[in-house]
């Protein structure tokens, strides 16, 4: 169900952006308006995060096998690095056009298709805005998350190119090279704040304090847990592992200690972030 889900709704990204692609470009290149020009490689950024998030999503949903026994978790920050690298170098792109524009004088064609393609593009943004993030809050997906970031970026960005065919309109042109600027350094901004997140998902960052928290509570309020000895957790690609250790009383049974480990299992891996909980036994005499 997760992985249907998220596939609909990557294709319908794929598809928006598409359609937001070839209009910013008819458009930028009929009026002649850099930031909207600019503003259209933007969209083609977006189509190639939803294209990687596609596959990533259908490898990543593999289950484990003998080459990869704890799954195929990592392949969603792979491509969160990969269009990390390529908004990086789209917006550098955007930044040389945009040097090079004070130097060549453009024609410029500023009339209300400019200001309808600004629009409807803000509009279709917002609307990915609000699918992506509630898929990603169902789903706990990182990539959708930072998908729903982007495209909420996307809104100021187009916002930045209607407030700059405006000051073109009233006859300084300069100010489109300005917001031109402002498009391409946010890109190359954007992609490195995805690439450092992704990053931390193959490195094996902690997860946040409240994830490991609820996981210690939940362990601790299985019957026959007397205390925690050690709690360790880190991120494998976009899920959770976590090791950790479980007093119990030592005069119990060994089946009756395992029956405990094996709870104390089931409670963590039914966390939604969590894919594996390794749980450690340590017997302790009772005072």
């Amino acid at each position: 169900m997760y992985m249907k889900r998220t596939v609909k709704i990557t294709v319908v990204g794929m598809a928006l952006n598409a359609v937001l692609f070839a209009i910013k470009l008819s458009g930028g290149i009929k009026s002649g308006s850099l930031a909207l020009f600019s503003d259209s490689f933007n969209s083609l950024t977006d189509i190639v995060a939803s294209v990687a998030i596609f596959v990533a999503v259908r490898i990543g949903t593999k289950s484990a096998d003998a080459d990869h026994p704890f799954g195929h978790h990592r392949a969603e920050p792979i491509a969160g690095l990969i269009v990390a690298v390529l908004a990086a170098i789209l917006g550098f792109e955007v930044l040389r056009s945009a040097f090079e524009s004070f130097f060549t004088p453009r024609e410029l064609k500023i009339d209300l298709l400019v200001f309808v393609i600004v629009g409807a593009s803000v509009l279709l943004k917002v609307f990915l805005t609000i699918l992506f993030r509630r898929e990603a809050g169902i789903s706990k997906s990182p990539a959708l998350l930072a998908s729903s970031i982007d495209h909420r970026n996307d809104i100021l960005v187009s916002g930045s190119v209607l407030v700059g065919s405006i000051f073109m309109r009233l006859g300084y042109p300069v100010f489109d090279t300005v917001i031109a600027f402002l498009i391409g350094g946010f890109i190359v901004y954007s992609g490195f704040r995805i690439g450092v997140e992704n990053v931390d998902f193959l490195m094996g960052k902690i997860p946040p304090p409240a994830i490991v928290d609820r996981c210690k509570t939940l362990a601790l309020g299985v019957d026959g847990v007397l205390a925690l000895n050690e709690v360790k957790a880190h991120y494998l690609g976009n899920f959770i592992q976590i090791e950790i250790h479980i007093e119990v009383d030592q005069n119990q049974t060994t089946a009756r200690s395992h029956d405990i480990a094996a709870r104390v299992k089931e409670m963590l891996e039914g966390v939604p972030a969590v894919d594996y909980a390794f749980v450690h036994v340590d017997p302790i005499r009772l005072s």
